[in-house]
């Protein structure tokens, strides 16, 4: 190996052996724990009989490792003397499970190794993965031992494996060396998110693939696919073409999309928003769209009083839950505009008439609402997803509850009848936090909100701040499965789809590295933006 081979040089001249660094000498790595084992390897010459010191011979000393400097940190690691590891061509990635053959062909291609299979021999330089059985672990955590010049990386399952091969990709970019010990880490939360508005801009397959692998490095676990709305409906559609954008993802870009995210275990999460965000599926079908009692058209809202409305979202809903397989969705169910005016039953009689037909004479246009998400719910929920609803799709004082399954995707504190983070929380309800305050990169800026910055997210936020900037009780902790970041394109030419990248380029950083270690950050953030320069 390059080590091995350096350090016989230096033998070779007889000139007394320094210290191999085995990490970045510039401080400790995150909040990583460093334990320090008892010293070895670095012995004076052993004392001679009547006392007498033998000559001396050079000896290979190594500085105590520290930790890895990655993003996001490493939760735990355990400090030992010796020389890391490096990449060396040649040398092989082996697994001892075929189930890791996608994990090592990834990181095999990436360092430059040879991807060598199912293996129980050992060899110098070996990087191998391993599935343990982990009773009662995150399922998400992993073990990264470096020692003897080899990597060993295990986890319960094939994604705390994955993220293992993260780690060390990072430690050793641009040349770096993965340190000497053990690393122990999980994340401390389940949702790890971007979602990623398609729908009021048309973003290239291509582009949305290196957000993809970005995301893997990052450990990311879900991609958010907004491809339905006013201005756009932005996927293939065998069943209703006639709503599909002229620039649209095909099918199979789609698919490519989905395989792609599996293969660094991101869950592609689609949203076909209804009843309101539907404008560009009222362009096909306009006697679908809500009118109130003067005629006059609500944007983007369909009559959920006509079947006809119910039928098409449905089709929609049947079709791509076979594009998307993974067990995740979003139902929208927001800013449906019946409900944003201060009368809804006078306002769109309508609406009001058909939820006492289907209610009793105490029916009214919110659990007409609510009775249309859950059955668009129970569409999906035959297709055995677990869903999610905008915060501002659950009505306050409604008889038609909404389903108990349904997460609550919290966003927003602006809208009618605003409702504390709280009020679902203590209902029992698991939550995702959306943040606009923290969370939300709106293209153009409008209505007051402004480009968020890693440093605020980094410095300020936390899982617990679901609303504005104060936390909830820690109590809840346990129900916020997570956060994600969001791009949504209100202004769609305000910025190409490159500058895009480049504005979210810190936040996706900072906002990944709170939902994996929630905890106060061990860099400042001048020391955290340096290391996603170092990076890449």
């Amino acid at each position: 190996m390059i080590i091995a081979g350096a350090f016989a040089g230096t033998v070779a001249l007889g000139i007394g052996l320094g210290f191999w660094a085995s990490g970045d000498d510039s401080g400790p790595a995150g909040s990583a724990q460093q334990q320090s084992p008892s010293a070895g390897g670095s012995g004076a010459a052993p004392t001679g009989s009547h006392g007498q010191s033998p000559t001396p011979t050079p000896t290979r000393s190594y500085a105590l490792s520290k930790a890895p400097r990655t993003i996001p940190a490493v939760r735990s690691h355990t400090a030992a003397r010796g020389p890391g590891w490096r990449p060396v061509r040649g040398e092989r990635v082996v697994v001892d499970d075929a189930g890791l053959a996608d994990e090592g062909r990834l990181i095999a291609g990436e360092l430059g190794l040879t991807y060598a299979g199912e293996k129980s021999d050992v060899q110098a330089g070996d990087v191998r993965l391993a599935l343990n059985d982990g009773a009662g672990a995150n399922p998400e955590s992993y073990a990264m031992t470096v020692r003897g010049g080899r990597v060993n990386i295990s986890g319960p399952t094939d994604a705390g494996v994955f993220y293992g091969t993260r780690t060390l990709k990072q430690e050793v970019h641009g040349g770096g060396t993965a340190p000497e010990g053990v690393v122990h880490d999980q994340p401390a939360k389940a949702v790890r998110g971007f979602m990623l508005d398609i729908a009021r801009k048309h973003f290239t397959a291509g582009w949305i693939e290196d957000r993809v692998r970005e995301l893997g490095d990052l450990k990311f676990n879900q991609l958010g696919l907004h491809f339905s709305d006013d201005q756009g409906f932005r996927i293939e559609s065998d069943t209703h073409p006639e709503v599909v954008s002229r620039q649209h993802l095909t099918k199979a870009e789609v698919k490519r999309i989905v395989d792609l995210a599996a293969g660094r275990h991101i869950t592609v999460v689609p949203e076909i928003d209804s009843p309101g965000h539907l404008g560009a599926v009222i362009a096909a079908h306009p006697e679908l769209q809500l009118r109130n009692a003067q005629g006059v058209a609500a944007s983007g809202a369909v009559d959920i009083s006509k079947p006809a409305a119910a039928k098409i979202v449905d089709d929609l809903l049947n079709e791509y839950a076979g594009l998307f397989p993974g067990s995740q969705w979003n139902l929208g169910g927001d800013e449906y505009r019946a409900l944003m005016v201060s009368n809804p039953s006078a306002s769109y009689p309508q609406l009001a008439a058909a939820a006492v037909n289907k209610y009793g004479s105490g029916g009214t246009v919110s659990d007409l609402t609510t009775g249309w998400l859950n059955d668009r719910a129970d569409t999906i929920r035959a297709h055995g997803r677990t869903m999610r609803v905008w915060n501002d799709g659950f009505f306050r004082g409604t008889s038609v509850q909404p389903a108990k399954d349904l997460q609550v995707g919290y966003w927003t504190g602006k809208e009618i009848g605003a409702r504390q983070p709280v009020e679902y929380l203590s209902a029992g309800r698991k939550v995702i936090n959306y943040n606009d305050e923290f969370l939300y990169y709106v293209l153009g800026q409008p209505n007051r909100f402004f480009y968020p910055t890693g440093q605020r997210i980094y410095e300020q936020w936390t899982p617990l701040v679901v609303r504005g900037t104060q936390a909830v009780s820690s109590r809840y902790d346990g129900q916020i499965l997570g956060g994600s970041f969001a791009v949504w394109c209100d202004l769609a030419g305000s910025q190409t789809q490159d500058q895009v990248a480049a504005g979210i380029r810190m936040p996706l950083r900072a906002t990944v590295q709170k939902l994996w270690d929630p905890g106060r950050p061990g860099l400042s953030w001048t020391q955290f933006k340096a290391l996603a320069g170092k990076l890449g």
